[in-house]
């Protein structure tokens, strides 16, 4: 009875450390289905940037600090480029779809084809000259930005007056795929298809015995719990508590009555990719960092499309439900490992799901919403 204890214990604690995880990504889902109702599936991509980014702060840039510090930096550093690829991404592609095209966006466009020619030129740069990599790329990078944003500036104002702007979901989802294959595909190209994996040299083993019950685990998972409620409690406090907040929530209920108030509607926007990207990165730095799990670039398609399911399962457009769904389908998952009936733990997620949706179709905690057609 000890032993079966111990081990149903044991389980719903590593779940609800996966769960945690899934939660910072499923927030990114449900908070930009929120305002702009359609699923960013270039989401789950975001978070394996967050892994390689921990991945090269820890081994790289932050190499000489202490344990914790490297920790702490490089959970900042994602925070911070993954909410920065998470503006981009949305003033690359989806802003466009809303406004369509004009002289605008040539300099979005004109660094993302210079940061291509960065990538491939830079190299041979670096061959013949003395400068390094970094140096290279950055070089290669300026100059062909300044060559290509006047270009496409003057491209782009031919092109806006035939090119109309798209409020289609469909069109937006098509493109959210597509972005996601582009940074999949440009992360393979990048990083390599060989798995990488790292961890935090700042956590040890964890043994807690009590009535004849001992739980193992390592400090590294109180981190992972520890952060996820951190940065999910200031979430909700920036959505409820805040000027900015409100201003998400205005948009999200109404974005042209929100706009003929005076909200900026695109930068509100912006920042709704900004915060969601952010919090993905840093699940992706957590789990792989804590978690010791090896990764690769298609690592986002799987961890994307289990907190999409999570965002689902509990609410799609609701932040309680998101954190909810993960921790659900976190527990579920480590409960079926650790079965006899381990071969369906990817499966049980999207048992729960169909079981849920049957129902409760707007999720465990979502609410029915009346459109007007």
């Amino acid at each position: 009875m000890a032993a079966a204890l111990q081990h149903l214990l044991q389980q719903i604690i590593n779940g609800i450390a996966a769960g945690s995880v899934y939660a910072l990504i499923a927030v990114g889902y449900t908070m930009v289905y929120g305002v702009l109702k359609f699923i960013n599936f270039a989401h789950g991509d975001v978070y394996m940037v967050g892994a390689y980014v921990g991945l090269f702060a820890v081994g790289g840039v932050l190499s000489n600090l202490s344990p914790v510090g490297q920790d702490i930096g490089a959970l900042l550093l994602c925070l911070i480029g993954c909410g920065l690829i998470g503006a981009f991404i949305e003033r690359l592609a989806y802003r466009p779809l809303r406004n369509g095209l004009g002289p605008q966006d040539g300099w979005v466009w004109g660094l993302f084809w210079a940061s291509y020619a960065g990538l491939f030129i830079g190299p041979v740069v670096e061959q013949h000259s003395p400068l390094t990599g970094v140096t290279s790329f950055v070089v290669v990078t300026g100059i062909a930005f300044a060559i290509f944003t006047p270009l496409l500036r003057l491209l782009f104002t031919r092109l806006g007056r035939i090119v109309m702007p798209s409020r289609n979901r469909l069109t937006a989802l098509i493109t959210a795929i597509g972005i996601s294959l582009l940074l999949e595909n440009q992360g393979q190209a990048v990083f390599g298809a060989t798995p990488r994996s790292y961890k935090s040299q700042g956590f040890h083993p964890i043994n807690l015995s009590a009535g004849g019950v001992t739980l193992n685990f390592n400090s590294g998972r109180l981190w992972i719990l520890f952060t996820a409620v951190v940065l999910t409690m200031l979430l909700v406090y920036i959505v409820r508590h805040t000027r900015t907040g409100k201003a998400i929530r205005a948009v999200s209920f109404d974005p042209e009555a929100a706009a003929l108030m005076g909200i900026p509607t695109d930068r509100i926007i912006a920042l709704t990719f900004v915060i969601g990207s952010s919090l993905a990165g840093a699940g992706g730095f957590l789990n792989h960092s804590f978690g010791e799990i090896p990764f690769k670039a298609d690592i986002g398609i799987q961890l994307g499309l289990k907190a999409f399911v999570a965002a689902v399962l509990g609410g799609i457009g609701s932040i309680e439900g998101a954190v909810f769904g993960a921790l659900l389908m976190g527990v579920a998952e480590n409960l079926v490992a650790g079965s006899a009936f381990n071969a369906f733990t990817d499966a049980i997620a999207f048992v729960i799901l169909i079981v849920v949706l049957l129902f409760k179709p707007t999720g465990l905690l979502g609410r029915n919403v009346t459109e007007k057609v």
